[in-house]
């Protein structure tokens, strides 16, 4: 039976307010489609302006968004989440599934258990308020404290500025989490038992290298990964199976009519901060099997941001930099447990330095795979293969040019990306040699430019199409200035980083 305890039950959907919001809920989601596809088209010229001109004149659509419940089962691992907009907007019920316990918890873990399911309901819940980007949150489920309220609001804000910036919303005067200024913060409950190491797997290069780099330090480490209905995708899945080591996997099923709104005209869609989702799941279960550490694999370029507006950083990896890692670690500690650590391993690294040692784990080359199309939410349209026509089949394949042969990763893309000149502009993007780089996981530009002027150098790669019509443009200041700033790429850089003293030798 759901245990909900201190989880606060809210009133029925079936209240008659509850009935009469339900059955406005089309009507919110078609008003004006003739002036958001106007709308739209505007954004994409980025004439910001008119935009807010001709979004100032629509009919305001439903902008209070309520966090109303959750309930977690502990015997089952079933958590629930549910979320509406006020006024007759759509109403959604999330579902996860959690390793069950194996044992009671202590009132000391079932108290840091409490905050760390409020903090992921919490974050989840910007799956759905992305749809109008509201300007107001407010949580009716318990008493929001200012603390909690302003980190999670700087999560909303900020790994929905992509969002926001492509469909031309000005954040200004949105996103705003109603807080209780009575409530106080959670304290950190201490957990001396905790111990080992739970790492999140993507099914890429990065992830890999991070659980190889703790096994052969003679960590105890298990893996975790979050997945839909069927468990977790095919990339992740082969991963961990060529690792050959302990899987926990949580199951999220998104409310299933999600994807009906988001399809309906007027409502948002684009990018959210799927990696705060993910390290709230890999928490709570880190504190329900035991862990000390929450071992993420970002690296340093995932705090670069795609382009400035307004005097704001818009990064498409938002939920990857050190700002998220540092502010939810800092949470994590303060109020979830002092005995609970949440850091990125490969944060001092470059996505180069990355690439060179993944090209020595051979065993995982022909199962690894970053490139979108094997992630989509709809599971019955996901690639089996490397797309090779995306920003992030592009960078993997010239982050790992330089350390790989050339026909064996000829044949794990299924093409030479490099002597196709239809891939021109989009390597040139990576460099930023034309426009800001891709909204997408992908290095910096200063990287991409110097992995291409190395390439460019180098015997196997630079007759190829792309690499010959790019060289011109990748000036460093002669052979001396150019040499020392492509080592730089393989130096640890320790200015941001929380990765643990012992692990530092790693490096």
């Amino acid at each position: 039976m759901t245990q909900e305890g201190s989880f606060p039950k809210t009133p029925s959907c079936e209240k008659a307010g509850d009935r009469r919001a339900n059955a406005n809920e089309a009507v919110h989601l078609r008003l004006f489609p003739l002036a958001r596809k106007v709308v739209r088209w505007i954004a994409s010229l980025r004439s910001r302006r008119l935009i807010k001109v001709i979004r100032s004149a629509m009919p305001p659509l439903p902008d209070l968004f309520l966090f109303e419940r959750y309930a977690f089962d502990p015997a089952s691992g079933a958590l629930e989440l549910a979320y509406r907009y006020d006024g007759g907007g759509p109403a959604f019920t999330e579902r996860l599934r959690f390793p069950p316990l194996t044992r009671p918890l202590s009132d000391p873990e079932r108290a840091a258990l409490e905050t760390a399911l409020r903090l992921l309901f919490l974050l989840a819940g910007v799956s759905y308020a992305k749809a109008f980007m509201p300007r107001t949150l407010a949580c009716p489920a318990f008493p929001l404290d200012p603390v909690t309220a302003a980190f999670v609001e700087d999560v909303y804000r900020q790994g929905l500025a992509e969002c926001a910036y492509r469909n031309g919303v000005d954040l200004d005067g949105r996103l705003v989490f109603q807080a209780d200024a009575l409530a106080a913060p959670p304290v950190g409950t201490p957990l001396p038992h905790l111990s080992r190491a739970l790492v999140p797997v993507g099914g890429g290069k990065d992830s890999t290298v991070t659980l190889e780099a703790l096994r052969g330090a003679g960590e105890d480490i298990t893996l975790f990964a979050l997945g839909g209905p069927n468990g977790p995708a095919a990339p992740i899945r082969a991963t961990c199976e060529v690792a050959g080591l302990p899987l926990l996997s949580v199951q999220r099923v998104l409310s299933p009519n999600l994807a009906e709104v988001n399809h309906q005209e007027g409502a948002i869609n684009g990018h959210i901060p799927i990696t705060a989702i993910v390290s709230g799941a890999a928490l709570i279960t880190a504190l329900v099997q035991g862990f000390a550490n929450v071992v993420l694999s970002n690296e340093r370029s995932a705090s670069a941001p795609n382009v400035i507006q307004g005097g704001h950083a818009v990064n498409h990896q938002f939920s990857k930099s050190f700002a998220f890692e540092s502010a939810l670690n800092a949470y994590v500690t303060r109020h979830i447990s002092p005995n609970l650590l949440y850091f990125s391993l490969l944060r001092p690294l470059s996505e180069a330095a990355i690439a060179k040692r993944f090209a020595a784990l051979s065993r995982y080359h022909d199962v690894f795979r970053s490139c979108n199309t094997a992630f989509r939410q709809n599971e019955s349209k996901r690639a089996s293969s490397w797309c090779g026509a995306c920003p992030k089949c592009r960078f993997v394949f010239l982050a790992l040019a330089p350390f790989m042969d050339k026909d064996r990763l000829i044949r794990i893309f299924g093409a030479n990306l490099l002597d196709d000149p239809a891939q021109t502009a989009g390597f040139a993007a990576l460099g930023g040699l034309d426009t800001h780089k891709p909204f997408e996981c992908v290095g910096e530009e200063d990287e991409s430019r110097l992995l291409l002027a190395h390439l460019a150098r180098h015997p196997a790669w630079r007759d190829s199409s792309v690499v010959h019509a790019l060289a011109p443009r990748l000036t460093f200041g002669g052979e001396e200035a150019f040499a020392e700033r492509f080592q730089a790429l393989f130096t640890p850089s320790w200015s941001e980083s929380l990765v643990p003293e012992r692990y530092r030798s790693l490096f």
